[in-house]
């Protein structure tokens, strides 16, 4: 179980940062009020534009930023006071986060199993059942700097789950990847949520999200638009699929701020 209530994240900028985003402000508000609830058993997807606070919204559910106000909860745990706790019943992964490119998927998986404090013997057999499923047993002692996009992807996810977390926490997990990777990383997404774990995604992909989410979380501008099943969303916006029923929310967002 996730449980968001009030999150609040603000950044300080320094001058390149200002420059950058083109303003003049010394503060910026990536989430803005956040509230939302996710449970074992489903996919729960948080859609929204480049920049929404989508990646900031996930990495203070996995302990690796604190909230500016309000607070977080993951299988019972305080994210702040009990982090430690949390980072046991979770895995995440983003592309920001890269493999050492000197080492093997092999060498990685036995590796993080050990910081786990996982005894060989599960975490030889767990690494078999899942480099057998993508397909990286002939690739499992090159170096990772010598495999394609997709195989490193591949082994970075096979890598993240050598604990068996209970909350899988993926920011855009195929971006970039080709047809049939991106297939294999949503197949195994939907098999994690039938044996019962909570996963949480981020994607702008809406035909993905739409195929694979039980419910969403629409953000726009750091703030939760809106919530609920494909079905509700649907309704809520009069709108035929997923993208009219975001660009009819997001225009209306937009409208509203004026």
């Amino acid at each position: 179980m996730i449980e968001i209530k009030n999150l609040t994240k603000v950044y300080k900028l320094n001058k390149k940062k200002m420059a950058e985003l083109k303003t003049k402000e010394t503060i910026k508000c990536a989430v803005d009020n956040i509230s939302l609830a996710a449970k074992p058993g489903e996919i729960y997807g948080l859609l929204g534009p480049n920049g929404a606070g989508k990646t900031t919204t996930l990495r203070c559910v996995a302990t690796l930023l604190k909230p500016t106000e309000g607070s977080i909860s993951v299988c019972g745990y305080d994210t702040v006071k009990q982090s430690e706790q949390v980072r046991e019943n979770i895995c995440f992964l983003t592309n920001e986060i890269k493999l050492d490119p000197h080492f093997s998927p092999k060498y990685l998986f036995h590796f993080f199993g050990k910081l786990h404090g996982i005894d060989e013997i599960t975490i030889e057999t767990r690494r078999k059942e899942l480099f057998e499923y993508f397909e990286i047993t002939a690739f499992e002692n090159k170096k990772m700097e010598e495999l394609s996009t997709g195989m490193k992807q591949k082994a970075s996810i096979a890598v993240s789950l050598v604990h068996d977390p209970k909350v899988i926490i993926f920011d855009e997990p195929t971006n970039g990847l080709d047809i049939v990777t991106a297939r294999n990383v949503t197949d195994l997404l939907q098999k994690l949520r039938d044996e019962g774990k909570l996963v949480i995604i981020s994607t702008h992909i809406m035909s993905e999200a739409e195929k694979l989410c039980d419910r969403v979380g629409i953000i726009i501008d750091g703030k939760k638009v809106t919530e609920g099943t494909l079905a509700e969303l649907l309704a809520e916006t009069n709108a035929a699929d997923l993208e009219d029923a975001f660009f009819n929310l997001y225009k209306e967002h937009h409208k509203e701020d004026k």
